[in-house]
Order: C-alpha cells, then sequence, then structure tokens
C-alpha cells in the first residue's frame, strides 16, 4: 500500500481509520454487476456495513439496486471516496475527474498504482491510497 497524504492533512496514527471513519459516500468506478468480479463483491461489503455506493460505469445501468453513472462528473451529490476499479494505465483520466468534483480520497484498489496521477491529486489535496483493497483495510481495522 502506499498513501499519499495531501501536504495540509492533519497527522493521524492511521489515516486509514480516519478515512474510514469520516467517509459516508463512495463513487466506485469501474463497479461491475457481475457478482464474481471483484468491484462487485468489494462494493456489496461496502454497502453492507452502511456506506453509500454509487457505481460508476457507462455499461451498467444500474448496480446494487442503485443507479449507475458514466462518469464521476455525473453524480448529483458529493463523494467522499473515489474508489477504483480499472487498469493502471486508466487512472489519469479518474484522477483529474476525482479532482474535478471535489472529492477527499482517491483509492486504487490492489494492484493499481500511477505515481503521476497520486502526485497530481495529492498536490489538488486529495489522500491517494495505491495498491490497496477497501475491504481488506476496512475489515482489518472495522471503524
Amino acid at each position: 500500500m502506499n498513501l499519499h497524504r495531501p501536504d495540509a492533512a492533519n497527522a493521524s496514527s492511521d489515516p486509514i481509520v480516519e478515512i474510514l471513519r469520516s467517509a459516508k459516500t463512495i463513487a466506485v468506478v469501474g463497479l461491475s454487476s457481475n457478482p464474481f468480479r471483484p468491484s462487485h463483491g468489494v462494493a456489496a461489503y461496502l454497502q453492507s456495513v452502511g456506506y453509500k455506493i454509487i457505481p460508476v460505469n457507462p455499461n451498467e445501468p444500474e448496480v446494487l439496486g442503485v443507479k449507475s453513472y458514466a462518469r464521476l462528473e455525473d453524480i448529483p451529490e458529493p463523494v467522499d471516496i473515489v474508489d477504483v476499479f480499472r487498469r493502471s494505465e486508466d487512472v489519469p483520466p479518474v484522477a483529474d475527474s476525482a479532482i474535478a468534483i471535489g472529492a477527499k480520497v482517491l483509492w486504487l484498489q490492489q494492484g493499481i498504482t500511477h505515481s503521476a496521477s497520486a502526485e497530481k491529486a495529492r498536490a489538488a489535496g486529495l489522500t491517494v491510497i495505491e495498491d490497496a483493497c477497501l475491504f481488506v483495510e476496512h475489515k482489518k481495522r472495522r471503524p
């Protein structure tokens, strides 16, 4: 896991717990309606523990009983965490969109990294987590 905090971020003994406690709404980029896909399992778990999940996938009209949006910019409400299930090379436009919508956290799932996008988002004030599973981190900490 790589954690990048904005310069103005408060020091915390465990910034992941801080993120998990304060977040309410998670936009899941690449969320699939296929229950065998990791994105579906992670989002279903997060929804079951009380987070509001917003699917972002232009190929899905609805996932987990929630309307899906084609782009982050189409979501009509504030987003705390942008959780990314896309290949590393697809991260730059997602990071730009996360910055544009004023998300607080850009979370790149396990196996996903993009240092230039992480630095750009961090410089714009977002906390960035790379190469970490939101499900795994939540289960470890149970905030």
